[in-house]
């Protein structure tokens, strides 16, 4: 059963992150603004998903599974971020490939800690 549920929100967030990486990634040159997007709300929804249950034990377990593990472990892609990230050196695009990462991994992780303080 609780496999289950990480797979429903798995494929959820899976399918939602394609919806969003297709309607902004589409032709872009450079940085891809949609996989940037999802990691970082990504980040600060398992931030407040995570912190509210720490805090209120409101989540059950199967609720964590579907929504923090499951959801937004779909969402979420660094399979996707590290794909671009080799484009980028491939390309010769330094500049963009130290932008995004940095981007993505610092504002990711101040994310995380956003919705964890949101969640207080």
């Amino acid at each position: 059963m609780k496999v289950l549920f990480v797979f429903l929100g798995g494929g959820i967030g899976s399918a939602l992150r394609y919806l969003i990486a297709k309607h902004m990634n589409n032709g872009t040159i450079g940085i891809t603004y949609g996989t940037l997007l999802v990691n970082i709300l990504g980040s600060l929804l398992i931030g407040i998903l995570l912190g509210l249950s720490a805090k209120n034990n409101i989540l059950t377990q199967n609720q964590t599974l579907l929504l923090a593990v499951g959801f937004c472990g779909g969402f979420t892609t660094f399979s996707t971020f590290a794909f671009e990230n080799a484009v980028f050196i491939k390309n010769g695009d330094y500049l963009n490939f130290v932008i995004y990462t940095l981007g993505s991994v610092i504002i990711g992780i101040l994310a995380v800690f956003l919705g964890l303080f949101l969640a207080k």
